[in-house]
């Protein structure tokens, strides 16, 4: 009977938490050199395994671990008390954290549309930077399979950009997709026609939060009002009322302006 040795590799998934007091360039470009960060391990995965011959002349490898030197001691010591799980017999999982849930009560926008004879309302929820975090898509004359298709689908995009995937991916994979219902677009203001719900849906999105205007087919208006000689004050919570929904400030519209007094926004109109 033959005995061989099994030599088992572990990849190890760890980040490092800083703190900044002031989020600027400068401090950024200092985050690299920086050792006082909060070290979480996230993950250990068995990565592949390789076996030899018990008295083949191959130099022993000792189980001594190295302790890298240019690493924080915080990260050597996590990274060695690892290694000493994985050599006991118990398994262990360790929890990702890594998701990014939405708040409880969130900004977002209501998108009502018209593809051929089917309509369309794509709902939009937005984290507190203004980041998009979850969608949903209602249909009027699909049957109940279509529509919990779609429910699912919108469900599996919010967990993907709660988890960190950028919007541009999908944007990428789903942008010029064919199937019915497809045609021209009524009720949006930048889209003309759709190739399919989700080439509308995500051609939406593209303009609304990314920005890319090659994807609308008209250009953008900006509707002036005759604000002209209102003071800035004036200006600013003339232009926040309009684009701000009532229902989610409460009607407390000017006590939540209150945060923006040492925020100077230079307002320019398009002539």
């Amino acid at each position: 009977m033959k005995k061989y040795v099994v030599e088992t590799y572990y990849t190890c998934t760890f980040k490092t938490v800083h703190t900044l007091n002031d989020l600027n360039d400068k401090e950024l470009t200092k985050i690299d050199s920086r050792t006082d960060g909060d070290v979480e391990v996230i993950d250990v995965k068995l990565n592949n395994r390789k076996t030899k011959k018990i008295g083949e002349k191959n130099k022993e490898k000792t189980n001594d671990i190295k302790i890298n030197n240019s690493l924080p001691n915080q990260l050597n010591e996590k990274i060695v008390n690892k290694k000493v799980e994985s050599n006991n017999p118990q398994t262990f999982k360790i929890k990702n954290n890594s998701r990014f849930k939405m708040p409880d009560r969130r900004k977002g926008y209501i998108q009502k549309a018209q593809i051929g004879d089917h309509k369309v309302y794509l709902h939009t929820g937005e984290y507190d930077d203004g980041k998009i975090g979850e969608i949903f898509i209602d249909t009027n004359k699909e049957g109940e399979l279509v529509k919990a298709m779609m429910n699912n689908f919108a469900i599996a995009i919010s967990l993907g950009l709660q988890y960190g995937v950028p919007l541009e991916e999908y944007v990428d994979a789903f942008i010029d997709t064919k199937f019915e219902p497809s045609g021209n677009v009524l009720g949006n203001d930048r889209i003309l026609s759709a190739s399919s719900i989700l080439d509308y849906v995500f051609r939406e999105l593209a303009i609304s939060y990314l920005g890319k205007e090659e994807l609308a087919h008209t250009p953008s208006i900006v509707n002036n009002k005759n604000i002209a000689n209102d003071s800035t004050d004036e200006k600013f919570l003339k232009i926040v009322k309009n684009i701000t929904s009532k229902g989610f400030v409460r009607s407390n519209l000017e006590e939540k302006l209150v945060d923006l007094s040492d925020v100077r926004i230079n307002l320019k109109t398009k002539n």
